[in-house]
């Protein structure tokens, strides 16, 4: 790939992974105001309100890929042209830098970074924590059903957007291998956007309807 290429390949993949995790956040938010304050939700969450979430979402992936794109590549990278990845990777471009001083300057950038992602995990974690207490608050168990039916697409994507990142970049370096990275940057990178349609659209009865008849 050419050097202008794999920063843009970088800076989408920052951005839309990014965007994605915000967009996961928000809808946790959108979960907790519909069970929790049902009353309210005409009033918190009406269209204007969910425009601009949606567009904070957008834009701090936009500004998140710009700032690591340009701190990544302002990198001066000595040590050859071969990355041991299949697209481009922060970690791998590290390992051409020769610069200990940029170096450590991305390496706060990522510490930022994980820190964010920290800051919308326990978000995410507190608002299914309030879900939980409001619907086992309900006497009957198919207003439980009811309540809580529309989180588990929800959970399923957050769950394995999470937990696959988090292996793939804090996996004890006694398991890792070529082999390994490859599989677990598949993982995260393109099963989580390949499964979104297919999980969401496990509620819509007309595709229920249709996948029993195929079967």
């Amino acid at each position: 790939i050419s050097y202008p290429g794999c920063a843009a390949q970088l800076f989408l993949y920052v951005f839309f992974t990014s965007a994605e995790y915000f967009l996961l956040t928000v809808m946790a938010y959108d979960r907790y105001v519909a069970i929790c304050k049902p009353l309210h939700y005409g009033t918190l969450l009406g269209s204007r309100a969910c425009a601009h979430m949606a567009a904070a979402a957008w834009g701090s992936g936009f500004l998140h890929a710009v700032l690591h794109t340009a701190s990544t590549f302002s990198l001066p990278l000595c040590r050859g042209n071969a990355l041991d990845q299949f697209f481009c990777e922060i970690p791998q471009i590290f390992k051409l830098s020769c610069s200990e001083s940029d170096y450590l300057r991305e390496a706060g950038f990522l510490v930022l970074s994980a820190c964010l992602i920290l800051g919308c995990f326990v978000f995410i974690v507190l608002s299914y924590v309030q879900i939980f207490r409001a619907v086992l608050r309900i006497p009957s168990e198919l207003g439980q059903h009811k309540a809580f039916s529309t989180c588990p697409p929800h959970l399923a994507v957050v769950s394995l957007f999470i937990s696959s990142g988090i292996f793939a970049y804090l996996k004890p370096p006694s398991i890792s291998s070529p082999v390994l990275n490859l599989a677990l940057s598949f993982l995260y990178s393109v099963v989580p956007p390949a499964v979104n349609p297919l999980i969401y659209s496990m509620r819509n009865k007309e595709l229920k309807d249709s996948l029993k008849r195929l079967i």
